[in-house]
């Protein structure tokens, strides 16, 4: 078995740096600057999760073993499934490896007392593969942050190829980059990826899509075929912005893109259906009460109806960002797509949210194909 170093050739998604670490490398998809300039803990964990990321090599291999370590975040009675790691083999799903070992850190809801638990690495292994030669991509974990360790094959390894295959840079919350979706090839940006023939570059962050100006500013600078931004629910769920504020924010997060992107098609997406926070604002927050059940539950604690003053709930949001787009009509590259054409309260009904917040597997599909759906319907991005 040889070992062959990590470099970012050899890996595919939004990578924004590869930090050395005493065991290998861990993958960043926000740049330094970003990381120093706003250094918020959910963000830098968020961040740190490589939703999208792959490894992505050719090789006539017939072994293949991936060592990773992993970190997770947990928290005391409220128990998640672990992250996989899924090895697609010229384009057909070969393995779905579950996570093992690992750091965890653990945090008390009730006490905010947190604690690390150490884990041995943990090996991804192919055997009995043809020999020869194939395209492979090992697609990271979106729920665990991840060091690469060690790549070994019994054949060499070349990166592969990008073909001109147009690039697709999304951006989030913890829905797109993949939350409640069992595998990170099956969250629902990697299957609306698949459906379109593009490369997905992930910006899906877990409880930071925000609308912040440095994002935009690394999406500008970002190489794009296809963007599209779907905003709201963190901005509502945090009750972190009034409608004056959101409105303008948006316009200039959208400035910030187009400064870089001219003409790039850009789809801006709103919330999907989340029965919490369709009329009641935020702040969101965990359901003590389900705490320690099969099930942990979110709610949300505004006050129903509450948007006089211009407190933001999903079907305000939805408004805001539609009417964005109308103004901006001289933008005919600028598309707005509903969220409840995604997922919507009828659907809600035969797919609830596990969590009253964000959607199982099969949902992830739902939403995937539909949006794919969408983009289709305008024309297919072309590189």
């Amino acid at each position: 078995m040889r070992s062959t170093p990590f470099s970012p050739a050899l890996l595919r998604g939004f990578v924004a740096e590869l930090e050395s670490t005493i065991r290998g490398l861990r993958v960043h998809r926000l740049p330094a600057w970003v990381r120093s300039q706003f250094p918020d803990g959910q963000l830098l964990a968020m961040e740190q999760q490589p939703s999208g990321v792959r490894v992505a090599l050719r090789t006539s291999a017939t072994r293949i073993e991936l060592e990773t370590h992993s970190t997770r975040i947990g928290f005391r009675g409220a128990e998640r499934p672990r992250g996989r790691i899924d090895v697609w083999i010229d384009g057909e799903l070969a393995l779905s490896d579950p996570l093992t070992g690992g750091d965890l850190l653990e945090t008390d809801l009730l006490t905010g007392e947190s604690a690390m638990h150490g884990g041995p690495a943990h090996v991804t292994t192919l055997s009995g593969l043809p020999s020869r030669s194939k395209c492979v991509e090992l697609w990271l974990p979106h729920n665990e942050s991840i060091e690469l360790v060690d790549l070994r094959t019994d054949a060499p390894v070349a990166p592969l190829e990008a073909d001109g295959v147009p690039v697709w840079v999304h951006y989030g919350s913890s829905i797109s980059q993949g939350s409640n979706a069992a595998t990170p090839s099956r969250i629902w940006p990697a299957v609306a990826a698949r459906r379109l023939g593009v490369s997905l570059h992930n910006l899906g962050l877990g409880g930071s899509a925000m609308v912040d100006p440095f994002i935009a500013r690394t999406i500008r600078d970002a190489t794009a075929d296809l963007i599209s931004l779907k905003l709201g629910i963190n901005v509502v769920n945090l009750d972190a912005m009034r409608l004056r504020t959101f409105v303008p924010a948006v316009h200039g997060f959208l400035d910030t893109i187009r400064d870089g992107h001219p003409t790039t098609p850009l789809y801006l997406v709103s919330p999907v259906f989340c029965g919490i926070h369709e009329t009641t604002p935020g702040p969101g927050s965990v359901d003590v009460a389900t705490l320690g059940s099969d099930q942990v539950k979110f709610t949300a604690t505004g006050q129903e109806g509450d948007t006089a003053l211009g407190r933001l709930s999903l079907t305000v949001v939805r408004d805001a960002l539609a009417e964005i787009v109308d103004r901006r009509r001289d933008d005919p590259q600028l598309h707005y797509v509903d969220g409840l054409a995604l997922y919507g309260e009828v659907d809600a009904v035969e797919h609830p949210l596990p969590d009253a917040l964000h959607p199982d597997t099969a949902t992830h599909e739902l939403i995937g194909n539909r949006f794919a759906d969408e983009v289709l319907r305008r024309g297919a991005p072309a590189k």
